[in-house]
């Protein structure tokens, strides 16, 4: 995909958590602020899952719509196979190019590239990027799909949930819906 402009989030968005709900209110104000394109940038399968490390808190269908409901104006998915976890840092990079980004937002955790050798640094050194710090809850803990895994594990299910915060998500109107669908007919 290649665009004029925009302001794209990139991240797993493994759950579509109450930190990546962050990321998405941010990257859907600076989008309209700035008069462009709000753009999700997301893997499937999420790479901790890919590598074994983890399962999926949610299918990919569930995290599109649940993305979805942020009316972000696209949703690109990257297919994360065996070709892609070789892509550089240089190269995607590259490919972050052909957005044409005025911004990028991610967590401040975020790697990408082969061997997780690009930062949110690096980022920064291409693109104008806003480092967001982690969403913490209550008690100070870092919202997170790997301690909603542990919760999970932990039978702790409610706890999980009021980290995922999706009872409170207000619905946003179905404006761009056919990106949605797009994404799902292209297999992405």
């Amino acid at each position: 995909m290649a665009l004029d402009a925009c302001v794209v989030t990139i991240g797993a968005f493994d759950g579509v958590h109450r930190g990546h709900q962050e990321l998405l209110r941010q990257t859907i104000a600076a989008a309209q602020r700035r008069g462009v394109a709000a753009v999700v940038y997301t893997f499937d399968p999420p790479p901790k899952v890919y590598f074994g490390q983890a399962e999926p808190l949610i299918s990919l269908r569930e995290k599109l719509a649940r993305i979805a409901t942020f009316a972000p104006d696209h949703i690109i998915v990257a297919d994360f196979n065996q070709f892609y976890v070789r892509r550089t840092a240089a190269d995607f990079l590259a490919e972050l190019q052909r957005l044409q980004p005025r911004e990028v937002i991610v967590g401040e955790d975020f790697r990408f590239g082969s061997c997780k050798g690009g930062t949110a640094l690096l980022l920064r050194q291409h693109f104008n990027t806003r480092i967001l710090p982690p969403v913490r809850c209550g008690n100070g803990e870092v919202v997170s799909s790997s301690r909603i895994r542990s919760l999970r594990r932990s039978g702790l299910a409610a706890a999980a949930a009021t980290l995922e915060n999706w009872r409170d998500i207000v619905t946003a109107p179905p404006a761009n819906r056919s990106d949605l669908a797009q994404a799902e007919a292209a297999g992405q």
